[in-house]
């Protein structure tokens, strides 16, 4: 199992931009596939953006352009930076982790996730 936590969130004006980081440890990081995703209040959780362990990247189409997805696997995080943010954009964000070198836009494949960090775009 992999433990994960999230940070970087707050509240930022349409426009601005906020970089959100997750930690990771437990079992074997730089293998495992890595993503990003978020949950509006009264909807369900979306896939954002993820990360394999060499650097193959998908992302939604909703922030293709203005989000970013990184990481560095000596030292255990994954990174998200977004910007150009939209009120739309406001969620909790969670990151995850699969169990091996690979990455889905689903939630399914993923059994590690962390306790998410809130995202509050203002108009």
């Amino acid at each position: 199992q992999v433990q994960l936590v999230e940070s970087g969130g707050g509240l930022v004006q349409a426009g601005g931009s906020l970089r959100l980081s997750c930690a990771a440890s437990g079992r074997t990081f730089s293998n495992n596939g890595m993503a990003w995703f978020r949950q509006a209040p009264g909807k369900e959780r979306d896939f954002v953006a993820a990360i394999t362990w060499s650097d193959i990247i998908y992302y939604a189409d909703s922030v293709k352009g203005r989000f970013t997805i990184s990481r560095d696997n000596a030292k255990k995080t994954v990174s998200l930076q977004m910007n150009s943010l939209k009120p739309e954009d406001t969620a909790v964000y969670y990151c995850a982790a699969t169990s091996g070198a690979y990455i889905s836009m689903q939630r399914d494949p993923y059994p590690d996730w962390g306790q998410g960090t809130q995202v509050t775009v203002s108009s």
